[in-house]
């Protein structure tokens, strides 16, 4: 018996409320990663410890542990069991092109979500809560932000920092020398050569720094925070069946708790390379982003 043209789209309707993957099979990311038996995540090479590379060059750190979450419930959905993970490296500057030309179907790291980068990729719920603030050495004199006056700042080329740095010394005529590194690891290097007393970016990746440097009781963070940060994991714009199960890889972590434990091992725990241990205890932000997750910028809440 045949069934009639309004029950079999009544069918189809209700197996893609329940099955995502299956609404979008004709199309978008889930449709790619199909066909190619593949997904593509980046990675960064110094974000600790949120995506970096170990002694083995390898990705590794609490966003990539939380992008190859997204992977396996991919898996799940696709039926495929097999799915082949691919890694791509990206920078600041390179990672949103990257994400909008279909090199790769997700970007999980220390990118911040806000109302100017919407309009060019779609976030996922958020995974992270920082700070944009100073990183300096403790003998530098610099306290806050007016103390940089007629000084040499370095910043990450394309992070948010840069546009807040070049506007506060713009408004306030400050005379700062704002240096555009391509990553953070040349901002460190500059930083640390003495070719700029400060370096802005957020706190928590300051943190990471520190642990990575030659000399970490030299370094100190400071400064009162310009902006708060709200991490998310990035995708290409108008594909929401491939954001649902982003969101819902991302809410299940929440959910079991298992948010927690990668927590504890990326901030409280030693980490590679150095084995030394961040002590960066979870913010209030960033619990109450865990128990209602969203994908709106901070500005936007």
């Amino acid at each position: 018996m045949r069934l009639s043209t309004s029950l079999m789209s009544a069918a189809a309707l209700a197996i893609a409320v329940t099955h995502p993957a299956f609404a979008a099979g004709e199309s978008g990311t889930l449709k790619k990663i199909k066909e190619s038996g593949a997904i593509v995540l980046a990675h960064r090479d110094a974000a600790i410890p949120f995506s970096y590379l170990d002694n083995d060059q390898k990705p590794i750190g609490y966003s990539w542990a939380i992008a190859n979450a997204v992977a396996e419930q991919i898996k799940k959905e696709l039926n495929m069991p097999a799915l082949e993970v691919r890694t791509n490296l990206v920078t600041a500057q390179t990672r949103i092109p990257l994400v909008q030309n279909g090199t790769v179907d997700l970007e999980c790291s220390a990118t911040t979500n806000n109302v100017e980068r919407q309009q060019q990729v779609d976030f996922s719920v958020g995974i992270f809560q920082a700070g944009t603030r100073l990183l300096t050495r403790k003998t530098s004199g610099i306290k806050d932000f007016p103390d940089l006056k007629g000084k040499n700042v370095v910043v990450n080329a394309g992070a948010t920092s840069e546009r807040l740095i070049k506007a506060m010394n713009a408004d306030k005529q400050m005379g700062m020398n704002v240096i555009s590194a391509k990553d953070l690891g040349e901002a460190f290097l500059i930083l640390e050569s003495n070719r700029a007393v400060a370096f802005m970016v957020d706190d928590v990746l300051e943190a990471g720094l520190i642990t990575r440097s030659k000399n970490p009781s030299e370094w100190a963070i400071t400064g009162k925070p310009q902006s708060f940060e709200n991490y998310g994991c990035m995708l290409r714009k108008d594909d929401p069946a491939f954001k649902k199960v982003v969101d819902d890889a991302i809410k299940g972590l929440y959910k079991s708790g298992a948010i927690n434990k990668l927590y504890v091992k990326w901030f409280l725990s030693p980490i590679p390379p150095k084995g030394l241990n961040m002590n960066f205890p979870m913010s209030k932000e960033l619990k109450a982003l865990i128990a209602k997750p969203t994908d709106k910028a901070a500005e936007q809440l």
